[in-house]
């Protein structure tokens, strides 16, 4: 069992702020008392989030005994992050505040941005990783007006995992849960916004003295780190809103919406007959796993018709099978980077501008993405920045976000429509939208990955990327609103020949295709093309069809493993039974791949979900149904069963069962 010892020494630096912060109270205490800032309205308990830059410097040393070899040295350590904090303040009538706040930090979800510090020696690598950086601290400021300037120390802790790698066995012995104490030290300034919201510019400096672990070899990891975090925030204060603020909403350059979710999700299968297994399959005993996701979305209006939105989000979970297993996987909301501790990620930043054209106006209302306010029916919306191309494209009122209603992939997008992201189904791009009464027309370039199923973009703009077009036409026969769209799209890649790689790996006993599949690697061109319909039966129940083909010649480079797809279904509320808010989901999916693409997976080939390591070809066939029950506004709890028959094409695995419970809030 590994060992690790934890000596925690407070250096003299920190005796120097204890007592910097105490004249601070004594001398703020007795500063008289301005009438126009009464303290109680003021004080209170708050919530709230933050983001920023990490980075510091990290001295460690890996010293592998037994071969007597021993690397060290100081290195550097940098990324961005985001958390959550909680506390308390108080004003007194003298201006002063007295406050307590718990917050803690995760690192960014980009590759490697949880690894502080890595050592190697000839016998075997090790690092520690970050898994999340927590601090309890008093903090005492100063009211000046809407601003309050304040310092800030206390006890500080963190939690890494600790990972060695033997390089000549492979054996990979990592401990995940290690905590260590330092402390912590700070400033920063806090800004009313109004009487609920404020926001935060702050600075602070994160001691964790030196530590050491003990692997099972017995190796051993020496650490200490020294951290910078400077980050911005957003507190929300419990209590009475102003009234006078919330009757009159300003909607002019500078006003400002927030909104949140919160979403976790449990899932898992029963065991399921399998002839075999490869590394991308349904382990055949049966798991279970969850995935829960945190995000605010944050839209400020520049200047007339301009806005700017920001969605950070916090990332945690994994999907069964580490989200392999299915073409129509189970579970939209599993992540396919598999986080087993909150990662931090800028899933949204970009810029929209609304130019009206005259004519009829609409009311929008205030939502996830969007400010409320008046627009122009007739308008062009362009926007640029980083988003999910589904946030424009491909977008279904019955069947569209696995946070309310569908999870399975092939049933909320179309599942032949390999559009343009990274493995958390984000890029960054540019669109153009034209809107007018019955119908719409858009289109839009995005960065695709420089391989496929990667983080990292390739920037050779116009030679490589995502075209993405689409026309919607919406009608109302007898009365009832409907739509169909109709979208092509064509990425110009780094990707490999499905063809190619099976015929190089048949010239070379023992090697697969999945062996040979980067070697076949150039600029491809995959096109595809989808056709989308709603239409509202009655007050309560809507139906809902998707179509999607794609040529099936190279890799697929982000979303599934399907070539072509149609699904079917019906969203029904539940007004019947006096649950009006209630909602019934039931649909199908059948999914099939190319010859070319269903021989490359025969062949030993691994997709970006699917990969038995050989092929008993048929086509899948999914099966979902939901009842989303609402507990109270903005609060849905949700059982989801599926039914999944031949899972990645392969008729000798499967049937499987499964089982989801989605718990979901919103405001």
């Amino acid at each position: 069992m590994a060992a690790r010892s934890s000596p925690f020494e407070i250096r003299r630096g920190g005796q120097v702020w204890t007592g910097i912060v105490a004249l601070a109270v004594v001398l703020l205490a007795g500063l008289p008392v301005r009438a126009d800032e009464p303290g109680a309205s003021r004080s209170g308990f708050y919530v709230g989030g933050h983001v920023g830059y990490l980075f510091g410097t990290a001295a460690a040393t890996f010293a592998d005994p037994v071969p007597g070899a021993a690397a060290g040295g100081t290195t550097a350590y940098g990324t961005v992050f985001g958390g959550v904090q909680a506390g308390y303040e108080h004003y007194f009538p003298s201006r002063l505040m007295l406050g307590l706040e718990l917050d803690m930090s995760f690192p960014g979800a980009q590759d490697l941005g949880q690894v502080m510090s890595y050592r190697a020696t000839p016998t075997a690598t090790a690092n520690q990783q970050l898994e999340y950086l927590a601090s309890l601290r008093g903090r005492v400021g100063y009211a000046l007006d809407r601003w309050t300037p304040f310092v800030t120390g206390g006890i500080a802790w963190a939690s890494v995992r600790s990972e060695r790698i033997d390089l000549t066995t492979g054996n990979d012995d990592a401990t995940p849960g290690n905590v260590r104490a330092g402390y912590v030290l700070g400033a920063g300034v806090d800004y009313r916004l109004d009487s609920q919201w404020s926001a935060r510019a702050e600075y602070l400096y994160t001691s964790l003295p030196l530590n050491g672990f003990t692997f099972a070899s017995p190796s051993r990891y020496d650490s200490l780190y020294d951290l910078h975090r400077v980050r911005l925030g957003l507190n929300y204060k419990f209590g009475a809103p102003d009234k006078k603020a919330a009757d009159k909403p300003d909607r002019g350059p500078g006003s400002w919406e927030i909104h949140g979710q919160t979403t976790f999700i449990f899932q898992g299968y029963p065991p399921i007959a399998a002839a075999y297994s490869g590394a991308n399959s349904l382990p055949p005993e049966g798991q279970s796993r969850e995935t829960w996701t945190v995000s605010a979305f944050l839209g400020v209006r520049l200047w007339q018709g301009g806005e700017l939105y920001y969605n950070p989000e916090l990332l945690q979970g994994f999907g069964v099978a580490n989200t392999t297993g299915a073409g129509g996987y189970p579970n939209g909301e599993a992540q396919k980077s598999n986080f087993p501790y909150p990662r931090y990620n800028t899933s949204r930043l970009f810029l929209r501008q609304e130019i009206g054209l005259g004519g009829e106006r609409e009311k929008v209302e205030g939502e996830y993405g969007q400010l409320s306010g008046e627009r122009d029916v007739s308008r062009i919306t362009l926007q640029i920045g980083k988003y999910s191309v589904k946030d424009i494209f491909d977008g279904n009122t019955y069947a569209e976000d696995p946070r309310v209603d569908f999870l399975n992939w092939s049933i909320w997008a179309s599942g032949a429509f390999d559009y343009p992201a990274d493995r958390l189904g984000l890029t960054w791009g540019f669109t153009a939208d034209l809107n007018r009464q019955n119908w719409a027309v858009r289109a839009g370039y995005f960065l695709v990955g420089n391989e496929p199923n990667a983080n990292t973009f390739d920037t050779a703009l116009f030679v490589r990327g995502g075209y993405v077009g689409e026309l919607e036409l919406r009608y109302r026969p007898f009365g009832r609103s409907g739509a169909v769209r109709l979208g092509t799209w064509m990425n110009s890649a780094f990707s490999g020949s499905y063809d190619e790689a099976v015929a190089l790996a048949a010239l070379t006993p023992g090697l697969t295709a999945n062996d040979t599949i980067a070697q076949t690697r150039r600029g491809r061109t995959k096109y595809g093309l989808y056709l989308n319909l709603e239409q509202e039966i009655t007050d309560d129940i809507g139906l809902f069809g998707r179509f999607s083909w794609n040529n099936g010649a190279s890799e697929i480079m982000a979303f599934t493993d399907i070539d072509t797809s149609i699904s079917l279904g019906a969203s029904i509320k539940g007004t019947g039974w006096h649950r009006p808010d209630d909602r019934i989901g039931i649909a199908g999916a059948l999914n099939a791949l190319s010859a070319d693409h269903s021989n490359y997976l025969a062949a030993g080939g691994l997709g970006v979900l699917v990969g038995d390591g050989a092929l008993t070809y048929a086509s899948e066939a999914v099966v979902e149904a939901y009842y989303a029950f609402q507990i109270t506004k903005g609060l849905v709890a949700t059982a989801d069963y599926q039914l999944l028959v031949n899972p990645a094409y392969n008729a000798v695995r499967g049937p499987v069962n499964v089982f989801s419970g989605r718990l979901s809030a919103r405001f």
